[in-house]
């Protein structure tokens, strides 16, 4: 059973991650509206994952005889002044869940839930992955530059993600 304190905890970051989810699928859209259909769609398969993060946490506290309670989701960022700065903004945002999944790890320690700690290393192991292929991502943008034939290779290669 999980406690109050971190069912609470955990309802909160299925928020995070469906928040998550919102700003990929506008990150995406911009991209379209860029004309970068494979930054588009890689950031279409974020938007995926996010989901399936948020449900793998809806499914445990479930498990635990928890209470999921949903929560309203803020509207995302819409514009972003170029691709470096897109990607500058997932690496942030990357960066913000990871925080919020360590602190929901803290969490799981200070109530001695072992289950909890187990489960959470999964998303530990991730956010180090999702980290990881936002910088590079961002910076192969910075040494490419964004215009010309650099950019749109970028653009085709993202396009593969989840194809291999």
């Amino acid at each position: 059973m999980l406690s109050t304190r971190l069912q609470d905890a955990f309802n909160r970051q299925i928020n995070h991650e469906m928040s998550s989810a919102y700003l990929y699928l506008s990150m995406a859209a911009f991209a379209q509206s860029m004309n970068l259909p494979g930054f588009a769609h890689w950031l279409e398969f974020q938007t995926k994952e996010e989901t399936g993060h948020a449900m793998k946490l809806y499914a445990f506290v479930n498990e635990r005889g928890g209470r999921v309670e949903l929560h309203g989701i803020e509207k995302p960022a819409a514009e972003f002044t170029s691709p470096t700065a897109l990607f500058e903004a997932v690496l942030n945002h990357e960066r913000k869940i990871s925080s919020l999944i360590n602190s929901l790890y803290e969490a799981a320690l200070e109530e001695r839930d072992y289950a909890a700690q187990v489960f959470l290393h999964w998303f530990i192991e991730e956010q180090v992955e999702e980290e990881a292929a936002a910088a590079r991502i961002l910076e192969t943008l910075k040494m490419a530059g964004e215009k010309g034939q650099a950019l749109i290779m970028m653009d085709r290669q993202l396009a593969r993600r989840g194809l291999t």
